[in-house]
């Protein structure tokens, strides 16, 4: 049996004393793009999105001020909106500017809490013609984005028809999202421009072989799941942006980087995760391959002599309401992972950290950005819901979207 063990690369989830001391040392390195991108995962939280519309609404808004702030800077080409900007407007003013329009117009839940941010940021730049430009020039940013994204196919209404025969009773819930396969992707030419092959046949060696691993490490009650593998699986059972931007917040706040930079970070990041839920979720609904607890409460019915059935098998964590294959969360570490090595290169490797919300905000950090990809995949095993194929598959969609935004958005 193949079971994963932990990277031993990879650190354990910090004491809460020497959390304090991280934390309080990247409070000290924010600027005007990280606070922003914290609190936006903070409002989309708030407001009960679920990943997939918060990973849309955060692409918007970090592209907004991305857009906003390099037609001040004029640093890096724009990738789609062209704003004026006259000389000497306020980076700062322009990316509140940017953010708070967006989120505004995409979370009026959110809105006291917005304005609350938006006026803290505003009191901290001079009174003047800079601000008020930059303002200007932010809200042009974001007014402009938003009408382009408006026909994006996210209001689009699902249609999940569900497989059954006629009279037959099937579970009513309906699948997450099944629209989103006919969403506009921000950087691929379509939804399927990625979409993988089907998943191993039932009767293959290698299905048998995940089953059996799945089967042992990710029941709810396994006893070969060590602490530490149980602490990963609860960990990354949030899937919010959050816990992904963290990890990017990480580079960010390097010594010597600026803010379009880091602004331009944000919207390569952000687009290639709103895609990667495209390309995902196409993919999905595509090959609409059945989920572990599905598949090991049937194992006498794949045709496969090496696959027994459990009749009361369950998950560890709760099963994700959509199709297995691929990973979902895989792909967004692998988009991740792929544009943040590109934005290091050969340069100092930052130790890389984030917080999880479905761990308590316990802390985890990793040496390398490997390390912290590969940890993803094996949760969703350890934790019951992901076959270790679909793990690799999802991943490397992940590492192709994210190289394609890094080299339309994050290039220099």
């Amino acid at each position: 049996m193949n079971i994963h063990r932990p990277n031993h690369a990879v650190q354990r989830i910090l004491p809460l004393a020497v959390l304090a001391v991280v934390l309080g040392a990247q409070i000290a390195r924010a600027d005007a793009v990280t606070e922003w991108n914290a609190r936006a995962g903070e409002f989309v939280t708030a407001a009960g999105l679920i990943t997939q519309p918060a990973s849309r609404v955060m692409a918007i808004s970090h592209t907004a001020a991305f857009e906003a702030a390099n037609a001040i800077t004029q640093r890096y080409p724009p990738t789609g909106v062209r704003i004026e900007a006259p000389a000497g407007a306020s980076v700062e003013a322009a990316i509140a500017a940017a953010q708070r329009t967006v989120l505004s117009r995409l979370l009026p839940s959110q809105q006291a809490a917005i304005d609350n941010v938006y006026r803290t940021a505003l009191e901290a730049t001079a009174d003047g013609v800079a601000k008020t430009t930059g303002v200007a020039v932010g809200e042009r940013a974001a007014l402009a984005l938003l009408a382009r994204r408006a026909d994006d196919g996210a209001d689009a209404p699902e249609a999940y028809r569900p497989t059954t025969t006629a009279g037959r009773y099937v579970p009513t819930t309906i699948p997450a999202v099944p629209q989103w396969p006919t969403r506009k992707p921000w950087l691929m030419s379509s939804p399927s421009q990625f979409r993988p092959g089907p998943p191993p046949a039932l009767e293959s060696a290698r299905w048998a072989r995940d089953y059996n691993e799945i089967k042992a490490i990710g029941n709810k009650t396994s006893t070969l799941r060590s602490a530490e593998q149980t602490e990963i699986a609860r960990f990354w059972e949030t899937t919010l942006p959050p816990i992904y931007h963290g990890v990017v917040r990480s580079v960010a706040e390097m010594p010597g980087r600026d803010l379009t930079r880091n602004a331009r970070l944000f919207a390569a990041v952000t687009q290639a995760i709103d895609d990667a839920m495209i390309a995902v979720f196409d993919a999905k609904y595509h090959h609409g391959f059945w989920r572990p607890v599905t598949a090991i409460r049937n194992g006498d019915l794949d045709g496969n002599d090496a696959t027994e059935r459990e009749a009361s098998w369950n998950a560890f964590i709760n099963t994700p309401m959509h199709p297995e294959y691929p990973c979902a969360h895989c792909i967004q570490a692998g988009a991740v992972g792929a544009i943040l090595q590109a934005e290091i290169g050969r340069g100092p490797q930052p130790l890389l950290s984030t917080t999880s919300s479905t761990a308590k905000g316990a802390m985890r950090r990793w040496s390398s950005v490997e390390d912290f990809v590969q940890e993803v995949g094996n949760a969703r095993v350890y934790a019951g819901v992901h076959f270790r194929f679909s793990t690799e598959v999802g991943t490397e969609m992940g590492r192709r979207i994210g190289a394609l935004a890094a080299q339309r958005v994050g290039g220099e």
